[in-house]
């Protein structure tokens, strides 16, 4: 890949302060990387507000489409549900066809479907809506970061590109409740979203530059296939496990599950253009992003998605009241997030993951007892520490992405982190869905439950991370 020397990155930043002459743009040397940075951010945030809506909406929505309990879960993970399962493919993709082209495609997708998710009148229906927007979100959060490696080649400049990126995720995660909650109603918000990832849309034409890494062959569509079905047949079986785990169809589904996947290795091990390479497997650095992706999704992801319906039900706070409340918490994640990236320079991203993770625990640690008690006060410390440390995963989680796999293959390790980060999530949601419903105690007591299982994973997923030592 043709890359940019410090003394021309430097040329071309100056020229966008002074008006001093640019160098003269390249296909893989995007002219404009700060215009780069701004769509790729705007994009991803539109994106993860779209995920993130439900978390305030939840309770109109089910109540508008009927949902039954054991059926909410699906309106939550059906996004996460399809970035999990196009995630990888849709890296390959961009890696291979243009990372530009995969994400126009992305951005168009994500708001006609968004726009679409409001005006159904099913829980099938709206499930459907929401895996199509998760695909179209791949779509995005896979290019972003290969487009972001071209226009940034440097190690400072992508150490700068990253963090910006990381800080768009948490800020998308805290606008969208309050965009949500501030909309009418739950169809005007998803109406809303729509329009604004079609705006992203029609601005990216011109800026954008193309780049690819080509390998040659054929998408790799039966290990998408295979990859998909394991996932859906996964998270269905964490789903129906909240009426009985030992039940036949959730043993199936589980052990169809694992079937796929050894298919899905299979196949891997025997195409030509691979959705992953499995010898990345054996790199320690690769292991600690794809870790930490996966437990971000188990911990953080599972319980804040559905703390703010919690919160609705047991203390009857607003939808709007709620999505404030839930600022503390995303708003220092974007914060943090944005001021990390100087940190990942001194201690590395690997370091800043276990914090992020011990903070998280002792920040769900800290909440517990709070919805017992009906006051959401008790949660203030919780949501503060949770907030420092989401922010410092979200920083961290991008630039170790892009770090632990070769640049030409930005796309795919971005894609892979981000597959295990939304696994996590199916996972994580079903899980905290089912603890929290399940328990003999009532609500107050499941939540408690959920609470100190998030913490334990949490500290897990350090522990994890700090063990897998990244190499020289």
């Amino acid at each position: 890949m043709t890359r940019f020397s410090e003394r021309t990155l430097h040329a071309g930043s100056a020229g966008t302060h002074s008006g001093a002459p640019r160098t003269p743009p390249t296909a893989e040397a995007p002219p404009h990387p700060r215009a780069t940075l701004a769509l790729t951010s705007a994009a991803t945030a539109v994106a993860l507000m779209t995920y993130t809506a439900p978390m305030v909406t939840l309770p109109d929505t089910v109540a508008a489409l009927h949902t039954p309990v054991s059926a909410q879960a699906w309106l939550l993970n059906g996004t996460p549900l399809g970035l999990a399962a196009l995630l990888l493919v849709a890296g390959s993709l961009a890696d291979d066809y243009g990372r530009r082209r995969v994400f126009l495609a992305g951005t168009l997708a994500l708001g006609l479907t968004t726009a679409l998710g409001g005006l159904t009148t099913s829980t099938f229906l709206f499930t459907l809506a929401r895996i199509a927007q998760g695909a179209a979100s791949a779509a995005i959060l896979a290019s972003s970061l290969g487009l972001l490696v071209t226009a940034f080649p440097t190690p400072r400049g992508r150490l700068h590109a990253t963090g910006v990126w990381g800080a768009f995720v948490s800020g998308g995660i805290a606008a969208g409740p309050l965009v949500a909650g501030a909309m009418p109603t739950w169809r005007v918000a998803y109406g809303v979203l729509g329009a604004a990832a079609l705006l992203v849309a029609v601005l990216a034409v011109r800026p954008l530059r193309e780049s690819k890494a080509p390998r040659g062959g054929c998408p790799d569509l039966l290990g998408a296939l295979t990859f998909g079905s394991a996932l859906v047949a996964l998270v269905a079986a964490l789903t129906l496990g909240r009426d009985g785990w030992l039940r036949t169809p959730v043993a199936l589904l589980l052990a169809a599950a694992v079937l796929l996947v050894a298919l899905f290795t299979l196949v891997e091990r025997r195409t030509k253009t691979p959705m992953i390479d499995l010898s990345l497997l054996r790199h320690p650095r690769f292991l600690a992003s794809s870790a930490g992706g996966l437990f971000t999704g188990l911990t953080v992801i599972g319980l804040f998605s559905y703390l703010p319906a919690l919160l609705q039900q047991t203390l009857h706070m607003s939808a709007m009241t709620t999505a404030w409340l839930l600022l503390l918490w995303s708003g220092l994640s974007f914060a943090v997030a944005l001021q990390a990236k100087r940190l990942a320079g001194r201690v590395g991203p690997r370091l800043q993951l276990a914090a992020g993770f011990l903070l998280h625990a002792a920040g769900a640690l800290t909440m517990l007892g709070a919805i017992g008690a009906g006051s959401w006060v008790r949660l203030l410390p919780g949501l503060v520490l949770g907030g420092v440390g989401s922010g410092l995963l979200n920083a961290a989680l991008p630039l170790m992405a892009v770090e632990s796999v070769p640049l030409a293959r930005a796309a795919m390790g971005s894609g892979a982190q981000q597959t295990f980060r939304y696994i996590g999530s199916c996972a994580g949601v079903a899980l905290t869905i089912a603890l929290v419903t399940s328990s003999g105690g009532g609500l107050a007591r499941g939540a408690d439950v959920a609470m100190v299982v998030s913490a334990g994973l949490a500290a897990l997923g350090a522990v994890a991370v700090g063990v897998l030592r990244e190499r020289a």
